[in-house]
């Protein structure tokens, strides 16, 4: 089969593992970059996916330490605590013309990733799914719902659109958007105060906005305010309501991460956001204030770019 029908995807945990099985259920080529051992087991056992959306099925995929010929495209499905390790598996030499397309939260992430790739390579996407690995080689998804926002400035259109119809034919609802900045934040607005909240006070989101709603909509007013002078539009009451549609048990993934002792996207998303703030003069004494808290708790992170 040649490339135009191979992915790989860098990182097959909850998400990329998702993507991976999905892709490679509808019949396409799939090389999963991993870890020796995580490997192994793919390599073995495919992927097993439990899903309310999609029901269980287990797909067979390639599975590698490192790309080591061109495909279609690479998706990067690591976290950013994971990032800078991860893309010693993805040479920009292996590539080919492949899309990378990181599937990561913040906004930092599409520079590093173009100065190493090239700007008509990178096209950032926005996934909203809620998937995890509870084994190498086994996905639990628990969303009814997995959407793709693909983006890219410098990409030509028709290869985005390739991709959306790719993804789609995977079963996922893929979608190209103009404007990569507003999506990005859009993601950005709405991880930001919940992440930030969620895990500062170790509470799931109901008792959260409950019991903290005064910091909880200083975060929102605050986040919509960097996400405006980045150039991208935001609703703080719009935000709000969708805190309070959620399942009063909703944890964020950095809670989860909290809780299993796992390094913070800290820098990622509140770093990322008080860095932006500071560029555009936009006080966020809030945001500080529990970033600064945070980090002094003492939890693993990682630097992310600057």
């Amino acid at each position: 089969m040649t490339n135009e029908h191979t992915v790989a995807v860098l990182g097959p945990g909850g998400t990329g593992g998702l993507l991976a099985a999905l892709l490679s259920r509808s019949g396409h080529r799939v090389v999963c970059l991993a870890q020796d051992r995580t490997a192994d087991t793919l390599r073995r056992t495919g992927l097993t996916v439990r899903s309310a959306q999609f029901g269980e099925f287990t797909a067979p995929v390639e599975a590698d330490t490192e790309l080591r010929e061109p495909v279609a495209a690479c998706l990067i499905a690591v976290k950013h605590t994971a990032l800078d390790a991860a893309l010693t598996r993805v040479p920009p030499q292996a590539l080919g013309d492949a899309l990378v397309v990181p599937l990561l939260n913040g906004v930092e992430h599409p520079g590093l990733l173009r100065a190493r790739y090239g700007p008509e390579r990178v096209a950032p996407a926005v996934i909203r799914v809620e998937s995890t690995r509870v084994a190498p080689g086994v996905i639990e998804h628990g969303s009814p719902f997995t959407e793709i926002d693909l983006a890219g400035d410098a990409v030509p259109r028709p290869r985005l659109d390739d991709l959306a119809a790719t993804l789609g034919s995977a079963g996922v609802t893929a979608r190209v958007v103009e404007d990569e900045t507003a999506a990005l934040w859009a993601k950005m607005a709405f991880l930001a105060p919940f992440a930030l909240l969620t895990t500062r006070y170790a509470l799931p989101l109901g008792e959260a906005r409950t019991r903290h709603r005064e910091e909880l909509e200083s975060l929102v007013a605050e986040t919509a305010a960097v996400s405006r002078a980045c150039g991208a539009p935001a609703d703080p009451a719009q935000a709000l309501a969708r805190y309070d549609a959620f399942p009063p048990g909703a944890k964020s993934s950095m809670q989860r991460d909290a809780e299993a002792g796992r390094p913070l996207e800290l820098d990622a998303i509140g770093g990322a956001l008080l860095r932006a703030a500071d560029r555009h003069g936009v006080p966020v004494p809030v945001t500080a204030r529990l970033v600064d808290e945070l980090r002094a708790a003492g939890h693993p992170t990682a630097p992310g770019p600057r």
